[in-house]
């Protein structure tokens, strides 16, 4: 291929490659996350606890069951490079500090299957639930306005968000920041 044939391929690649973004971004809008919520409920936390989100094995699970406890939530997608690096060592933080201190769990943006078969090829030690692309709208309503991944929320017993993390975890400062639990 010559210089001349390879530019010009590439500029169609990227001309089509702008398009597909374009249309993809336009018209691909996520459904809104179904919940069981009773009228009145407000906030992100509230919402979070309304919804019954299937986990790896395809049961739904009420994420109220985690109502009264801290949390910390975790966004991810098996595409996305640092939810991939960060998830061994949030595997590593539930086994050592127990459920009993702080609970971590993951809600997955991608579909039920590609989820499934990460978890089990991971083995991730806390839950994992798949919310689908529509678990985006769920991040955006605890401040993550890009819609950006890995997000993760930190959330006390009293159901107030602590903190939010956009990107890779800084373990260091996520313990310090654990420590106001």
């Amino acid at each position: 291929m010559t210089k001349k044939n390879f530019l010009a391929c590439a500029a169609i690649a990227l001309i089509f490659g702008a398009m597909g973004a374009y249309v993809g971004v336009g018209k691909n809008k996520a459904a809104p996350l179904t919940t069981t919520a009773a009228p009145g409920v407000t906030g992100p936390v509230q919402a979070l606890y309304a919804l019954s989100l299937p986990d790896t094995a395809g049961t739904a699970q009420a994420l109220a069951q985690w109502k009264g406890k801290p949390l910390l939530v975790n966004f991810w997608a098996p595409w996305c490079g640092p939810c991939v690096e960060e998830m061994p060592e949030l595997s590593s933080l539930q086994k050592e500090l127990g459920s009993k201190k702080v609970q971590v769990i993951g809600i997955g943006i991608d579909s039920p299957t590609n989820i499934a078969q990460f978890a089990t090829k991971f083995k991730i030690a806390y839950p994992v639930y798949v919310a689908g692309m529509s678990g985006t709208d769920l991040s955006r309503q605890f401040g993550n306005t890009a819609g950006g991944l890995p997000y993760t929320v930190l959330i006390g017993a009293d159901g107030q968000v602590k903190k939010t993390y956009l990107g890779r975890l800084k373990f260091e400062q996520l313990r310090i920041d654990m420590a106001i639990l």
